[in-house]
């Protein structure tokens, strides 16, 4: 079975956002960091639906079954598909591949900004993604992703060796 890259773009999207929210939506304190997030207006679609997706008993009161996950996991998680592409190449479909390492960029680069220790922890990463973001200059079409393939497939191989420098950011 074969997935468009924008049905890919969807997928991979998807986890990312729900993790965000459920992040965000925490009240509780996260261990090792000392910081609260911001109270939630809402509870999330599981909750209100119980964790087995079925309604909850009683007087309508709906309880968070569901612990949220921390954001350092945000950043565990898009380093991870950012690693799946260190064996891939053009050879098979590159319009694929290089949208693929791309878009693993921009998440990996948006969970950093979102990981409670702050932007400034992962300062040379985001700064490389910046440089890569500047030089397509908004252009994400292959022609332009194939121009750049060299900085492209540069920074991500920068940013796997910073990252394996840094376990404990991911692990």
């Amino acid at each position: 079975m074969r997935i468009s890259r924008r049905g890919t773009t969807a997928l991979l999207a998807a986890p990312l956002a729900a993790a965000l929210l459920i992040s965000c939506s925490s009240t509780e304190e996260r261990p090792g960091t000392g910081s609260q997030a911001a109270p939630s207006s809402t509870s999330s679609p599981l909750a209100a639906a119980g964790a087995d997706g079925g309604a909850q008993p009683g007087n309508g009161a709906v309880e968070e079954s569901a612990t949220p996950s921390p954001a350092p996991e945000l950043v565990r998680d898009a380093f991870a598909g950012l690693q799946a592409t260190l064996n891939d190449s053009c050879a098979a479909d590159c319009a694929y591949f290089l949208g693929r390492v791309h878009e693993e960029l921009q998440g990996l680069d948006a969970a950093m900004k979102a990981d409670p220790k702050g932007p400034g922890h992962f300062p040379e990463p985001i700064a490389w993604i910046e440089k890569l973001r500047t030089t397509l200059g908004g252009d994400h079409t292959y022609a332009n992703l194939k121009k750049h393939q060299t900085l492209l497939l540069g920074t991500r191989d920068r940013i796997n060796t910073w990252m394996q420098d840094h376990p404990d950011d991911y692990r």
